[in-house]
């Protein structure tokens, strides 16, 4: 069946299969659509935004994903774990007078939230978030068990990289989007098993590239056409002799990638699935970044997961959840909650519940508690009872089968993923109610615009000092020691844009999480893909691709 969204309007459908996973996780059919459904999830996701405040328990000074204008309570890491505060005492009734969110909204406001997520297991990487067990690393988010790595977003099991998006099990790479088990790469997309090379799409067991397309297994190719080794070092060399060859050699591989086929989506060892960059999953349906999914549909960066719709980040392992944002570690019938994890279950309208949580309803903060509603205990027979009477109360004022809604967001709009995958204007965000900060008032550099040398090895330890420009918006940035000890070893020049600027460079070489019904350019057979139809690529199906390009 169709139904029109509430908020933009458009149609949507409701498969059998959709109603009968509504039906297992008893909640109703939803009224906005999967793609109003994700944007209203992700403004509770602030994923890089970091400021500093004080910890409105020990007053120390912190980094924190909240602004010092939120009205929030943050409490850093160290005291929001430790039992210098209860949750419990924040407990209240259930009142039936009034709306279900408006009554949340109030707890949140006076129930403590964490600083940043990031576990103890890091080891000075104090400027990151949603971050554990990494070393020596500076501004990475969503990111483990990674060592001395900076400017990187979704990364795990690497070392020695920065400004990379989605990497893993790598080392020794810059400017590298979707890409595994990497050594010594830069300025390349969806490539596996490559090394010492530069300008790679698409590539497996390549080394001694540059700027190829679709090639696997090969040694000392460029653009795609075979050299000895001694001519292709010296016209490498010859490509990398200065910013203007390597600004022509980068054009010059961009026109080659559109040239050659693609294949409709990123992923393997797939059964029925469709989305992008999917792995190991089968019976899911428009899922991307994620690894290991069983009859999940509308997930992203979801891993080892079954039975779940409309998750947004993390699981291992997760089964049975519905309109979560970051919960995972474990967990079981979770539904309509955020920021929750290790080993949860049965949660509902829940925030920031950890530790073995189970049966607790529009909670914050709780930690190993059950049979709780708004931090207040029950026992079994009294949660049971009125958890039902609310859920009948949520019917009636029409909020029950909704995640939070954004305008309750302790952030803005504009500082959150949302805006990235649904860019608004301040005017068109204003009008749909979300919230928008302005940019803080930053005192710009009045010296002497700093000259960057082309050549790494023209620029000596002081330049960590400098402050530099951005060539593209304008703004101040600077470079920290171990990221220019980073680029001496890699022989790069040092950036010409700030953090922000090229981190935006790589979110736009992605295809949008969006699918489109086309035909494969070679057979003619229907697929969906993230290449639009009026993109210029050519776009093949699997078998198509597999036959033809390797």
């Amino acid at each position: 069946m169709n139904k029109s969204c509430k908020q933009c309007g458009g149609s949507f459908e409701i498969t059998d299969k959709d109603q009968a996973f509504y039906t297992k996780m008893q909640v109703p059919q939803p009224n906005f659509c999967p793609d109003c459904r994700m944007q209203r999830r992700l403004t509770w996701r602030n994923e890089r935004k970091l400021y500093n405040r004080k910890c409105d328990l020990c007053g120390s000074q912190i980094i924190s994903i909240y602004s010092p204008d939120k009205s929030v309570k943050v409490y850093c890491h160290k005291c929001w774990w430790s039992d210098k505060w209860d949750p419990m005492k924040y407990g209240r009734d259930f009142d039936f007078n009034r709306p279900f969110f408006e009554q949340f909204k109030e707890m949140m406001l006076e129930v403590p939230v964490i600083s940043i997520n990031m576990h103890d297991d890091n080891v000075n990487c104090d400027y990151t978030h949603l971050s554990s067990g990494n070393k020596n690393c500076y501004l990475i988010f969503a990111a483990s068990d990674s060592e001395d790595c900076f400017y990187t977003t979704y990364i795990q099991r690497c070392k020695d990289v920065s400004d990379c998006f989605f990497i893993f099990d790598s080392e020794l790479c810059y400017e590298c989007i979707d890409s595994y088990n990497c050594y010594n790469l830069q300025h390349s997309q969806i490539c596996q098993n490559c090394r010492d090379s530069y300008f790679l799409y698409d590539c497996k067991g390549c080394s001694n590239c540059f700027g190829c397309v679709s090639l696997k297994n090969k040694e000392y190719y460029i653009f795609n056409k075979p050299y000895s080794k001694e001519e292709y070092f010296k016209k490498v060399q010859e490509l990398l002799k200065d910013r203007a060859s390597f600004e022509a050699a980068r054009e010059k591989f961009y026109a080659l990638k559109k040239s050659i086929p693609h294949k409709y989506y990123a992923g393997i060892s797939n059964e029925n699935v469709t989305g992008d960059h999917v792995f190991f999953s089968k019976n899911s349906e428009e899922c991307y970044d994620s690894t290991y999914l069983e009859d999940c549909k509308w997930c992203v960066w979801f891993h080892r997961a079954k039975d779940c719709y409309d998750c947004y980040a993390w699981g291992l392992p997760a089964e049975l959840g519905y309109e979560n944002q970051l919960c995972g570690n474990g967990f079981y019938n979770v539904k309509f909650s955020a920021y929750c994890g290790n080993n949860i279950k049965n949660l509902t309208h829940c925030y920031y519940c950890f530790a073995g949580s189970g049966d607790l309803f529009g909670c914050i903060g709780l930690r190993r508690k059950q049979y709780c509603i708004f931090n207040k205990q029950y026992s079994k027979e009294e949660y049971e009872k009125l958890s039902a009477r609310i859920i009948e109360h949520m019917k009636e004022t029409g909020e029950w089968g909704q995640f939070f809604p954004a305008q309750l967001s302790p952030f803005a709009y504009n500082e959150t993923v949302a805006n990235e995958y649904y860019p608004l204007s301040k005017e068109q965000i204003l009008q749909k109610g979300f919230k928008w900060k302005d940019e803080e008032s930053i005192t710009k550099y009045q010296g002497a615009k700093i000259v960057i040398p082309e050549k790494i090895s023209n620029v000596d330890e002081s330049f960590a000092n400098k402050i530099l420009t951005c060539e593209c918006c304008g703004k101040n940035y600077k470079l920290v020691s171990q990221e220019l000890k980073l680029y001496k070893k890699m022989n790069i020049p040092v950036p010409l844009k700030c953090f922000n600027c090229r981190y935006k460079a790589r979110f736009d070489l992605r295809n949008p999480r969006k699918l489109w019904t086309r035909n494969c350019a070679k057979c003619g057979a229907e697929i969906k893909t993230t290449y639009s139809p009026d993109r210029p690529e050519v776009v093949y199906c699997e078998k198509c691709y597999e036959k033809e390009v390797y």
